[in-house]
C-alpha cells in the first residue's frame, strides 16, 4: 500500500489570461496533518477546488489511492473518501446537530433513500449520530436549532459532518474563520484530537492552529509551489518570511 493517499502532479488552473494555479504538485502521506499557507490571492482556494472537482485543470492530474480522478465529479470523490469543510458555514439553521447528523450518517450507510422511515430510527444511525456529538461537544446543544447555535459550534457541527462521511482524506478549509477568540480553544483541540487514520489538509490563516497542528506544510505564493517542508524548516526559511512580511503572521 502506497504511503501516499492523494497526489496531485502538474495542476495548472487557467481562467482566461490568468494563471491561478501554476504547475503545482502536492502529496499528501496517510495519517498526515498537511497544512497548505499563503498569503491572500496566493491561489490556496483554487487549488482546493480543484482536488475536490469543484474546477477541472486547465492541465495535471489528480491521484486519490492510485485512482486517477481528476474528471471525477464532487460528489463520487466523497463517495471514495474525500470530503472537504468550507470557509463558510453550509448548514440547514432549522435543524439541530443531532437531525442533521443522523441524515448525514443515513445517507452515507446507504438507508437515506428509505425517506417512509422517521430519521434515526435506525439504532446504528442513532449510535454513530450520537458518537459524532460526543466526539464534537456538541451533545449539550443537540436539540437547538442550528441557526441559534454559537458560531463555533457550526464550526464544530460542519467538521462533524465530514466525519460522518467516513472520509480518508479531510480537507479542512479555515476551520476557525470568523470564530469569536472565546469560542477558539474547543475547536483547536477537537481538530487536534482528528482521528489518526483520517489524512487532513488544512487550509489556515492563523499560524497558532497551523503551527501547533502541521507535521508537513506547503506554502502557496500567486499559484506557485514557494516551498514545502516540515514546521521548524518552514519558520526559518527566508523566503517564506519575506513573504509574510507585513502579512502578520507571527510564527514566520
Amino acid at each position: 500500500m502506497s504511503d501516499i493517499v492523494l497526489s496531485a502532479t502538474g495542476l495548472v488552473m487557467r481562467f482566461g489570461g490568468i494563471t491561478a494555479t501554476n504547475n503545482v504538485t502536492l502529496n499528501l502521506r496517510r495519517g498526515a496533518r498537511h497544512a497548505l499557507i499563503g498569503p491572500n490571492g496566493a491561489g490556496k482556494t483554487t487549488l482546493i477546488n480543484l482536488l475536490t472537482g469543484v474546477l477541472t485543470p486547465t492541465e495535471g492530474r489528480i491521484v486519490l489511492e492510485g485512482e486517477d480522478i481528476t474528471w471525477l465529479a464532487p460528489h463520487r470523490r466523497v463517495a471514495r473518501g474525500m470530503v472537504r469543510t468550507f470557509q463558510i458555514n453550509q448548514l440547514f439553521d432549522s435543524m439541530t446537530p443531532l437531525e442533521t447528523l443522523a441524515l448525514v450518517v443515513s445517507q452515507h450507510s446507504g438507508v437515506g433513500a428509505q425517506w417512509w422511515r422517521p430519521l434515526g430510527s435506525s439504532t446504528a444511525v442513532a449510535e454513530r449520530a450520537g458518537q459524532l456529538l460526543e466526539q464534537f461537544r456538541l451533545a449539550d446543544v443537540a436539540w437547538q436549532q442550528t441557526r441559534h447555535l454559537a458560531y463555533g459550534k457550526r464550526r464544530l457541527l460542519e467538521i462533524a459532518i465530514a466525519l460522518a462521511c467516513e472520509p480518508r482524506v479531510l480537507l479542512l478549509d479555515e476551520p476557525v474563520a470568523g470564530v469569536p477568540a472565546g469560542e477558539r480553544e474547543e475547536l483547536l483541540e477537537t481538530v487536534a484530537a482528528l482521528p489518526a487514520d483520517v489524512s487532513v489538509l488544512l487550509i489556515e490563516h492563523d499560524m497558532d492552529l497551523v503551527f501547533s497542528f502541521a507535521d508537513r506544510m506547503t506554502v502557496l505564493v500567486n499559484g506557485t509551489l514557494l516551498t514545502e517542508g516540515d514546521p521548524d524548516t518552514i519558520a526559518n526559511d527566508p523566503k517564506v518570511k519575506e513573504v509574510y512580511l507585513g502579512h502578520g503572521a507571527a510564527h514566520v
